[in-house]
């Protein structure tokens, strides 16, 4: 395994980021981590009063989930059914300026000197606050102190504190507090997971007005035909003489404030904003409902905006916060991992989580698999309501899905590969639309959720719906092979590992297909016992016939499942073990990541995997394989794959875990609790690895925590880790919280909400009742 450990670059604190000096240099990068989000708006860490260094050095990122424009998607080659409307989440504008001027020197980090410089992210407070002590060159010394929140209870507000003193002069401070839509996306990047395919500027100004110290613009696409408007009010908290004036830009608002200032004495500027779209409400009412907002915020305050805010996170970390004594590095990375992960998913039911959360344009703010095979567990088992809406958004795109299925000649619904509302955006079809797999991902996340939750209502009500539209996808996709023993096989698909494309009987594919057609049949005949009026509703809707079940039971019965006697392994497909197998350590370090320096044919020809395929399977169906098949594939698959996907870590820790390699599973935790906080690959600048976070969580609880269900049986083999000294972590699970602590010398679970439930310790079944179980430790 390659050694991808770096140097850290915060100082280790529970509960913050810090940085502690600015540099130009790491200025991208810390746009990022500094970014603050709500699931709803994000903005990135760029600084109030603007930027002034070098090109490629910063971009200035404000977005809204679900906010965005089409283009045309152009092949030089193209072909039926290729995808032809590509969607990107769009960069609106930028509300978070304010500009400070002191006797017309212009406040600004790259000119004077910087006599302090601090900022913290806290993520117990859900703000970020930096500190200033700045010598203009003219000798002038201020101490700057601004806060900016993205609310977590009000989903379309933002606020931000600039508070300023003057330190050794009296004179005239003025502060300009603007929106600015004169924005764009980024066009320009060589990598290909990062750039738009949008040219310019795709935002038209139609509306805008500004009053005293309150402003709106509304801005317009070009071709989706969304609206949006941002609106922001400002109020100056001290009570002294100040004059306003403002002024209307092309493409923005200005409001300015001069007031005398004193030496010695603090003046803040508190600002309000809002952002509002006609993707959820009526064009011709967004200004008021931004005005709105916006005027409520200013008569609660800052303060009590700030005061919801902990609050909010006090409830998220009771179930969420994962306890690590003995290495502060880590616990530092799950927790800020936790936190972005709270901040980019939507809540709504309309909206998801993209790649790249709500922190960069990487892959267009597109939504993919990672949301319902990765991320959507750490939401089941912490905040379950969120779970629920992630499963809800894929309802909602059902009819999209019946699109494509139908546009490619198909039965029942194919989910898009990568979207944002609906339609495929996967302009490489090899990677994108031939990963059937999204369908049953989509489905397992449904299983887990009603599994986890007993949520028969919504099972019944919408989930059935998915299920039985992609179990007929995947009886008419599959067909039965006379040279397989007619077998049900699944032909010319891409599994999770997309450095082999388009193959035969894909085995995560195969496997996880058949879990969604059994579920499919188990649950079809489940209603029609216990629910027959919602069952023939929705037979009816559907013209759903008994054949067509049993034929889904059929092809469950015959499912062609991959395996080679030989090798005694899973083969990853009928054709990956007739390949030239080669390790990675036989490649040079910088040609990695491979789809960046080889052509697509020299990696699909090769035994080489960009993120576990076969044992990402096993860890999602882990009741079907015995721990000796485990470590055989493990050993197989570990030296040719290059984890050129933030994804692969984590699963690789889990199973290490399991088998015995702890030296192994720890390092692999490393690399994805903190991927993002150490920069590993150099590319945070571009955003949050959203998926890998959530793997963090999954590495501590079904890795170290050892957490699996099985058959509605919630079971533990937990293994802490010969560095710490505690690991302790909550479970919600059929109504209860569960907390699992464990020591060196035992294991104790404690209920600490809901009825008793029978759990499982080394196979050792306990009665969990109010109170403390103690199970003896196996780690040695």
């Amino acid at each position: 395994m390659a050694n991808k450990t770096k140097k850290p670059i915060y100082p280790f604190e529970d509960w913050v980021i810090r940085e502690t000096q600015f540099s130009i240099d790491t200025n991208y990068r810390n746009e990022t981590i500094f970014a603050l989000a709500n699931g709803y708006i994000g903005m990135r860490g760029t600084f109030e009063e603007g930027y002034s260094g070098p090109k490629n050095t910063s971009f200035n990122g404000t977005y809204i989930n679900g906010f965005y424009e089409i283009h045309d998607i152009v092949y030089p080659e193209g072909g039926y059914g290729f995808a032809k409307i590509g969607q990107t989440m769009l960069n609106v504008a930028d509300s978070k300026i304010i500009k400070l001027y002191v006797d017309g020197e212009q406040f600004d980090l790259l000119k004077g000197k910087i006599l302090f410089y601090e900022r913290v992210l806290d993520m117990k407070k859900g703000v970020v606050e930096r500190k200033v002590k700045w010598e203009s060159p003219t000798g002038k010394v201020l101490e700057v102190k601004i806060k900016r929140i993205v609310s977590l209870n009000r989903q379309h507000l933002a606020a931000i504190s600039f508070t300023v003193e003057p330190v050794n002069f009296s004179g005239k401070i003025r502060f300009i507090s603007a929106i600015d839509g004169n924005v764009s996306n980024i066009n320009d990047s060589e990598d290909v997971r990062v750039g738009s395919n949008l040219k310019g500027k795709v935002l038209k100004t139609i509306d805008k007005g500004v009053e005293g110290l309150k402003g709106w613009i509304v801005q317009k696409t070009q071709k989706s035909n969304f609206s949006y408007v941002c609106a922001i009010d400002n109020v100056l908290v001290r009570d002294s003489k100040y004059e306003v004036s403002n002024s209307l830009e092309e493409d923005g608002v200005k409001v300015i404030v001069d007031l005398e200032a004193e030496k010695g004495t603090s003046y803040t500027l508190n600002k309000f904003i809002s952002y509002y779209t006609s993707k959820d409400f009526d064009e011709n009412k967004l200004v008021a409902l931004a005005l709105e907002e916006i005027e409520k915020a200013k008569n609660d305050g800052f303060e009590t905006i700030e005061k919801e805010q902990e609050e909010f996170l006090n409830s998220f970390w009771k179930n969420a916060d994962v306890i690590i004594e003995g290495d502060k590095a880590l616990q530092q990375g799950i927790r800020f991992n936790e936190f972005h992960l709270l901040q980019s998913v939507g809540r709504d039911g309309k909206t998801n989580i993209a790649a790249k959360g709500l922190t960069g344009e990487g892959y267009e703010g597109h939504y993919f698999w990672d949301s319902d095979i990765y991320i959507m567990p750490f939401f089941l088992y912490t905040k379950p309501e969120i779970a629920k809406a992630l499963v809800m958004y894929r309802y909602n795109l059902l009819d999209a899905a019946r699109s494509r299925a139908k546009e490619l000649g198909h039965k029942g619904a194919l989910y898009p590969w990568r979207t944002i509302d609906g339609p495929e955006c996967s302009a490489y079809f090899p990677a994108g639309t031939a990963q059937y797999h999204i369908n049953a991902d989509i489905v397992y996340a449904l299983k887990r959720y009603v599994e986890a939750t007993n949520d028969l209502d919504f099972l019944y009500d919408y989930g059935c719906e998915i299920l039985f539209e992609t179990a007929r996808f995947w009886e008419d996709l599959g067909a039965y092979i006379p040279l397989k023993g007619n077998r049900f096989c699944i032909n010319c698909v891409t599994g999770p590992d997309e450095y082999t494309a388009l193959v035969d009987n894909n085995a995560y594919t195969n496997y996880i297909a058949k879990m969604n057609l059994e579920y499919a049949y188990d649950i079809a005949n489940k209603m029609k016992k216990e629910v027959p009026e919602k069952y023939q509703k929705i037979a009816s809707k559907l013209n759903l016939k008994d054949q067509e079940i049993n034929a889904w039971k059929k092809a469950v019965d015959n499912m062609y499942l991959p395996y080679s006697k030989e090798l005694d392994i899973i083969p990853q497909d009928d054709s990956f073990l007739y390949k030239e197998r080669i390790t990675v350590d036989e490649i040079p370090q910088d040609q990695f990541p491979l789809l960046l320096h080889w052509h697509y044919l020299d990696i699909y020809r090769y035994q080489i995997c960009k993120q576990p395929d076969v044992l990402l399977l096993m860890f999602l169906q882990r009741e079907k394989f015995t721990k000796d098949e485990l470590k055989k594939n493990y050993d197989y698959y570990e030296p040719i794959t290059t984890h050129d996907s933030s994804l692969s870590p984590a699963i690789f820790s889990i199973l290490a875990n399991e088998i015995g390699y702890t030296d192994k599973a720890y390092k692999y935790f490393m690399m994805t609790a903190r991927m993002d906080l150490d920069d590993y690959n150099d590319n945070v600048k571009d955003g949050i690895h959203a998926a890998s976070m959530a793997g963090t969580w999954s590495a501590v609880v079904n890795g170290f925590g050892g957490m699996r269900v099985y058959t509605n049986e919630l079971h533990f083999e937990p293994r802490l880790p010969k560095e710490w000294n505690l690991l302790s972590f909550n479970v919600r699970y059929k109504g209860r919280k569960i907390n699992v602590k464990l020591t060196k010398e035992n294991v104790v679970f404690a209920l600490l909400e809901g009825e008793p439930i029978e759990i499982y310790c080394f196979d050792e079944k306990i009665l969990l009742e109010k109170g403390e179980n103690k199970v003896e430790s196996r780690n040695n």
